[in-house]
């Protein structure tokens, strides 16, 4: 037995040493692509001077040759193989270790297993090799073989002492590596204090990344010390440059008689916002009158970002770094500086403002009869919550009561056409915080969405597809071939469908997949059908799973979940690069001008996706300590609750009342050994055949909230 063991570890060793430099060979052949190099110049690039290893760089080079990962393109001298199987991506590391390459123009992610993703941190640019597919395999795999550029040197973690407080560990939460910290690099740092460490360098052989502590936030437990290491997590500034700060409060705000005379003006129409009770930037507006031919004009006023903020200014070189407001759970990181946001793009009451408009004269039942887009300037006569809003349309008497009511009229029949025609009727429940003064959750509830949320949305809705197709289609309705920024979703994935198909039936559901208005209107019956329905949250995330993800772009391939051809977003650039660009564009060629070259702005679109991902990512690790640190105070108590995820390793639950997501371990799960049924998303017992699966009800306890990990642990209880 002893003399198997040896023999194992053995062929181990002699497995790892022929493929011990095969990525620092790639890696160095990449860096020279238009050069063939000889195994001496490779060796003298790595650092090689000892006969051993250069004669076993020798064999890594015959390997690679074999694997075709490179080519012998004369005698002794090597390039990489210039064949497809390289790609450039975007790191996504599980907590595993293992890592998803995100790469541009695939469906599909290629999975990276853990020792094969080089040096790679979170979000890295890096090339993969993408291996030959296994038969009956539809998984792509690969391995990383070259850093091309660090996403981030800094981040953020829990500061641990090694033995005999010679050295110690930065505690990583996202999959990333922990840094090995020299013991003259703590900085006064203290043991289970959130820091941040700068990555010093990655030793070649190296199982940690070595860094340097170069700030201590302090207790992880606190919520302001939390937030601000999610804002320097994901690169999101605190505060605005001083020299930005102060370009914004130069800019003549006032409203002039000259930029007035350029504008339509629109002040003598009954205008007014609706918005959240807590919102301070206003960036848009309704106006409605009856017309004399007993039509309605209903104005959407768009706040004139791009009046202030001109290409070229620091303003401007701001926004389009940060692309996007991002909403944590206890502040905004606002896209413009608070003069803008708050004061002079805000479409306050009873101030006059610079606006874009888009203008549309419907009849009763909601068919656009002229439509007309330009700057305008507005007056604002009332400010509506949604709540104020909601009391009216419910029946209660109000300002602008009649106004109000009719617009929600028309908005229900807009509703009602776009679902006929294919649009997705999702309406997620949004999981808000009552905060005390030290924002601290006291509190925990819903935001739904209302037919005073759904007024709002069916004229913006209105207004980005009107701009769109007025940008993007001549007289005759036929393209014409201008650059625009268009809000795209792509069409979902057919082998995800035909996957949910397939379990919604354990339920009795059906969903019926065919072309794009029956798969949608089968989408749609079922979202009704699960409504209430303990297994209502995992299915409506089951069916958000199979769609594509939106995203912003210059070629348009319409709008899938709003059965759009043409749509673009046009009516927040308070809080979204984008509608910026949407804005000068259409001005552009309302003013006569020539198309400009697709590139910049595709580029531009890639950047403020990107952006738009960071913001997401942020605004739920936000919520997730949240949920987190609000169950603390539930510790030892006992919740009905309902599978939401399956895994090798334990169930996923979540609590209805809460909404907080907890985990319940395999290895706690007590009287049988449980197994994975990837197939039916369930565990199930090796003895017993007892079944949990996704939308399971089951009783647990709370037994761990880990505020470090954002993590709550269940265990299952007898009811």
């Amino acid at each position: 037995m002893p003399r198997k063991n040896f023999k194992n570890n053995k062929a181990s060793k002699k497995e790892k040493n022929i493929t011990k430099y095969t990525k620092a060979i790639i890696e160095v052949l990449f860096q020279n692509p238009k050069k063939a190099l000889n195994y001496k110049q490779i060796s003298a690039v790595i650092g090689l001077n000892n006969r051993i290893e250069v004669e076993l760089l020798i064999k890594n080079i015959n390997v690679l040759l074999a694997d075709k990962k490179i080519e012998e393109v004369e005698r002794g001298k090597y390039k990489v193989n210039a064949t497809k199987d390289y790609y450039v991506g975007t790191v996504d590391l599980t907590s595993s270790g293992s890592a998803y390459i995100i790469v541009e123009d695939f469906e599909q992610d290629i999975f990276v297993q853990k020792g094969r993703t080089k040096n790679a941190l979170q979000g890295d640019e890096v090339r993969v090799y993408l291996y030959p597919r296994k038969r009956q395999s539809s998984k792509l795999e690969g391995e990383i073989v070259e850093i091309i550029h660090r996403n981030k040197t800094e981040f953020t973690g829990i500061f641990e002492l090694g033995k005999n407080a010679n050295f110690g560990f930065v505690v990583m939460q996202n999959g990333n590596h922990d840094f090995f910290i020299p013991k003259e690099r703590f900085n006064g740092a203290k043991p289970g204090e959130k820091v941040v460490v700068r990555l010093s360098n990655w030793p070649e052989g190296s199982n940690s990344p070595f860094g340097e502590i170069i700030r201590v936030l302090g207790d992880p437990t606190e919520t302001d010390v939390e937030i601000h290491a999610i804002l320097l997590e994901y690169g999101l500034p605190a505060e605005f440059p001083a020299e930005v700060e102060e370009e914004a409060n130069n800019i003549d705000t006032r409203i002039t008689e000259e930029e007035v005379a350029r504008r339509r003006d629109m002040r003598d129409i009954t205008t007014f916002t609706i918005d959240p009770k807590d919102a301070k930037d206003f960036d848009d507006a309704l106006s409605i009158r009856q017309l004399e031919n007993g039509n309605w004009e209903i104005g959407v006023h768009i706040a004139d970002v791009s009046h202030y903020v001109r290409p070229g200014s620091l303003l401007e070189k701001e926004a389009y770094e940060r692309a996007t407001s991002v909403y944590l759970v206890d502040r905004v990181v606002p896209m413009l500086p608070e003069i803008l946001s708050n004061v002079a793009c805000s479409l306050r009451p009873n101030e006059d403002k610079y606006t874009f408009s888009g203008v549309f004269e419907m009849d009763d039942n909601a068919h656009i009869v002229n439509t007309w887009f330009g700057r305008t300037v507005t007056h604002s006569d009332r400010r509506f919550t949604y709540e104020e809003a909601q009391e009216i349309i419910e029946g209660a008497d109000g300002d602008f009561r009649d106004e109000i009511l009719k617009l929600d009229e028309l908005a229900k029949i807009m509703r009602a056409q776009r679902m006929k025609v294919g649009a997705i009727n999702f309406d997620k429940i949004e999981v808000k915080f009552n905060l005390n003064d030290d924002h601290n959750p006291e509190g925990i509830f819903f935001k739904i969405a209302k037919d005073s949320n759904k007024l709002i949305e069916e004229f913006m809705l209105l207004c980005n597809k009107k701009v769109s197709e007025f940008v993007s289609l001549d007289k005759k309705g036929k393209e014409n071939g201008n650059t625009y920024v268009y809000r795209i979703h792509d069409d979902p994935n057919p082998d995800k469908l035909l996957d949910l198909k397939k379990f919604i039936r354990q339920f009795d559901y059906e969903l019926e997949v065919g072309d794009r208005k029956t798969t949608i209107q089968s989408i749609n019956k079922l979202l009704a059908d699960v409504k209430g329905k303990p297994e209502e949250n995992m299915i409506e995330t089951l069916v958000l799973r199979c769609m594509a993800k939106a995203k912003y772009s210059t070629e348009n391939i319409g709008h899938y979940g709003l059965a759009f051809d043409y749509y673009s977003h046009f009516t927040s650039p308070i809080r979204r690069y984008p509608d910026i660009m949407a804005h000068r564009l259409l001005q552009d060629y309302l003013d006569g001008k020539k198309s400009p070259n697709a590139d910049t702005y595709e580029e531009k679109c890639k950047h403020s996706s990107a952006r738009e991902k960071v913001a997401s990512d942020a605004e739920r690790d936000s919520i997730k300590f949240m949920q987190v640190k609000y169950m603390e105070q539930f510790v030892g108590e006992t919740f009905d609750a309902f599978i939401t995820g399956v895994q090798e390793y334990g169930l996923f639950v979540e609590i209805p009342e809460t909404r907080c997501e907890g985990l319940v371990r395999s290895r706690n799960m007590e009287g049988d050994h449980f197994f994975f049924d990837d197939k039916n998303y369930a565990l199930v017992g090796r003895r017993t055949g007892v079944k949990y699966q996704l939308g399971d009800p089951i009783r647990i306890k709370v037994v761990n909230a880990d505020l470090m990990k954002k993590q709550l642990d269940f265990e299952m209880v007898e009811d």
